[in-house]
């Protein structure tokens, strides 16, 4: 992969250096280590999946992810998956059991089911406030941001991920508040701009 530090000179002295207007960076690999989700953040939703429901059992937004295990469930109980972990109704004790289950089952199986991605960015962004995790960037990322902003570059970032969870990474991130680089829009569902 590359970094920065070449795109930026190559960038500078080009004579096309002049027609290119966008810059669209990937995060895993090219602002970001690929190890900081897999090393970091998904074992720290693992670790605290228990401590944070049961610190925010009673709020809305918990009792919606319960919901959308739940029904995450039915859809793989009619699916006939295999492991599945059945989520009870209500919300009780027993059910926020049965969801720590599920979240530790669908890690291991490696799903991207739009509940787990979901309770997992509501543990991050706690993770993140709480100043328990820095979203990791380059050191040439910043340099390289503001070489472009100058430049008059529109600066987009893609990813797979969710933009909620690419507006932590990079509001809360070692080099501090990097959201400042970003345009007013998003104009994809997957890319955020920086």
């Amino acid at each position: 992969f590359f970094r920065f530090s070449l795109v930026l000179e190559l960038l500078s002295f080009s004579t096309m250096a002049t027609k290119v207007t966008t810059v669209l960076l990937d995060i895993e690999g090219t602002t970001t280590s690929i190890s900081f989700v897999k090393d970091v953040l998904f074992p720290y939703a693992r670790k605290n999946v228990a401590a944070f429901l049961e610190k925010h059992w009673s709020s809305d937004e918990t009792k919606a992810d319960v919901d959308a295990f739940r029904e995450q469930w039915k859809q793989d109980e009619q699916n006939n998956v295999a492991g599945a972990v059945r989520i009870p109704d209500g919300h009780t004790d027993a059910t926020r059991a049965a969801v720590v289950a599920s979240v530790e089952w669908q890690m291991d199986q490696d799903r991207k089911a739009t509940a787990l991605k979901a309770l997992q960015g509501h543990i991050w962004a706690d993770a993140y406030h709480a100043g328990h995790v820095k979203g990791h960037v380059y050191d040439d990322v910043v340099p390289a941001l503001k070489a472009w902003q100058r430049a008059g570059k529109k600066l987009y970032v893609y990813s797979s991920g969710s933009v909620a969870a690419q507006k932590l990474l990079f509001g809360w991130s070692e080099q501090g508040d990097l959201c400042p680089f970003r345009n007013t829009r998003v104009i994809l569902w997957c890319i955020w701009l920086v």
